[in-house]
């Protein structure tokens, strides 16, 4: 099989996750590709190899040198995400088109990486004022770090017009729908 990647990008708070979860339930011919990082676990409930590929920064930065990425980036001070080259052999070898939930730098690599084999779908939501609520909300978030994905978020914004398709989501329904759709037209 000629492996495929759909690619979902967001600032915070945009619902990329909700989505990407969602295909995920219903296409059993997507694999979600896990990301590495060096950031902690977030309590209990994350898993290497599951929810992250957690590495330290050492391990990380060995990883660079043996060009073992796709893509990386240091998304805060110290705090590295990227895509293992074999998490996406890993998927193809199990048969698996590849469904992305990264940053939007990281997106954008992807999508320049592998050209017309992916489709990058930049996910928006309706506001910026919607997007402070839906992070209040999740409850996880300091008065500091609430301030400072803001002001990524404006970042982020910037790029939306680089991606093959700008999915906003007003209303989390219609997004779901319109991303079944731009997933099975890019499938085929």
């Amino acid at each position: 099989m000629e492996g495929k990647l759909i690619i979902f990008s967001a600032p915070s708070g945009s619902g990329k996750t909700t989505i990407v979860r969602h295909l995920l339930s219903k296409y059993n011919n997507l694999g979600f590709s896990i990301s590495a990082c060096t950031r902690d676990r977030r309590g209990r409930n994350e898993v290497h190899g599951k929810d992250y590929y957690f590495l330290t920064p050492d391990d990380f930065k060995q990883r660079i040198d043996n060009n073992e990425f796709v893509e990386w980036e240091e998304v805060y001070p110290g705090g590295y995400y990227g895509t293992l080259k074999s998490e996406i052999e890993r998927l193809w070898a199990a048969g698996k088109h590849v469904i992305f939930d990264v940053d939007v730098k990281g997106g954008l690599k992807l999508k320049e990486y592998f050209g017309e084999r992916a489709l990058a779908i930049f996910v928006k939501a309706p506001s910026e004022e919607a997007i402070k609520e839906r992070l209040m909300m999740r409850g996880t978030e300091t008065e500091d770090s609430l301030s400072k994905r803001l002001f990524k978020v404006k970042f982020e914004m910037s790029f939306q017009d680089r991606f093959d398709v700008i999915l906003v989501n007003d209303n989390l329904e219609a997004a779901l729908t319109k991303a079944e759709e731009l997933v099975e037209n890019f499938l085929g």
